[in-house]
């Protein structure tokens, strides 16, 4: 068994919310709480990989950086 880590990012959907994963193309999931969205995106990660492990194709490394930026804005 081998673990992989992928940065997933999770957004306000309505009532809901939508989790998808950057490095895994067309992997998206939604719940009803961020908690559940979590919990499907494991769920949707683990069946992806697999997927392309029985097709005998390459598992996507992450590649993506996230950061946050604060820039000051003068109102006037």
């Amino acid at each position: 068994m081998k673990n992989y880590t992928y940065r997933v990012i999770i957004e306000p959907d309505g009532k809901e919310y939508h989790g998808y994963v950057p490095a895994l193309p067309g992997c998206h999931t939604h719940g009803k709480t961020i908690e559940e969205t979590r919990e499907y995106l494991r769920d949707a990660m683990s069946l992806y990989i697999s997927h392309l492990n029985e097709k005998k194709e390459d598992i996507p490394e992450e590649r993506g950086l996230e950061s946050f930026e604060t820039v000051a804005v003068v109102h006037g």
